[in-house]
């Protein structure tokens, strides 16, 4: 059985995810018991662990900053061989877009906001410590709320809607992978809505099973 921690237990992908994950064991961390910013706590914690999974997140950009490099640093430590880091759709600016086809990952990101581009200061740590020998994979996840359903006021929602069955499967998916090709990949976590923009192709198989349009 396969060990894995999970940052930020408490929030609303964390609490989907220790419900989802029941055949793995899970070591949730949150405040107020463990906050992720102390480096200290992790060297305790992450060792004899699988994969660490951070969704630990603050509205303060320099604490992120703080923890997603902490959660790096710590599982190389620790020998940890992977991470699934918890980053999102607004790390590229998904609202205007108007080319040709879908958001790939490999292009070159446009955040929309502060919050999108700590994101993408995450993914660019990640693909430095995936050169150490640590393996990496970045979940650009979309919207995930914890009734699970599609009716919320908030522009583009349908199309970058995640349901729990679709997320939960796609963390499963990275956690059963034998290697990350290269040590790294980036995957848009959005259901196969009808009128996505992301495209969710990934090396390593996995698909989406919902539609916010047929939910």
């Amino acid at each position: 059985m396969k060990r894995i921690v999970i940052t930020g237990a408490n929030g609303t992908i964390g609490t989907v995810l220790r419900k989802g994950l029941s055949e793995y064991e899970i070591t949730p961390i949150d405040l107020p018991e463990v906050d992720v910013r102390d480096y200290g706590r992790h060297l305790k914690i992450f060792p004899r662990h699988d994969i660490i999974i951070h969704l630990a997140w603050q509205t303060n950009r320099s604490d992120n900053v703080v923890m997603f490099s902490n959660v790096y640093r710590a599982a190389i430590e620790a020998n940890v061989p992977r991470v699934i880091m918890a980053s999102s759709v607004h790390a590229d600016n998904f609202y205007d877009w108007k080319g040709l086809g879908l958001l790939t990952p490999d292009r070159t990101a446009v955040p929309n906001s502060p919050y999108g581009a700590s994101k993408v200061d995450m993914e660019a740590l990640g693909k430095y410590y995936s050169q150490h020998g640590l393996e990496v994979v970045c979940i650009r996840f979309g919207g995930v709320n914890p009734e699970d359903t599609v009716d919320v006021e908030e522009e583009g929602f349908k199309k970058v809607w995640l349901s729990h069955r679709d997320c939960v499967g796609l963390v499963k998916t990275c956690i059963d992978a034998e290697s990350i090709p290269n040590g790294f990949i980036i995957i848009y976590g959005v259901s196969n809505n009808t009128y996505r923009v992301h495209d969710y192709s990934n090396p390593l198989g996995w698909a989406p099973k919902d539609n916010a349009e047929l939910f």
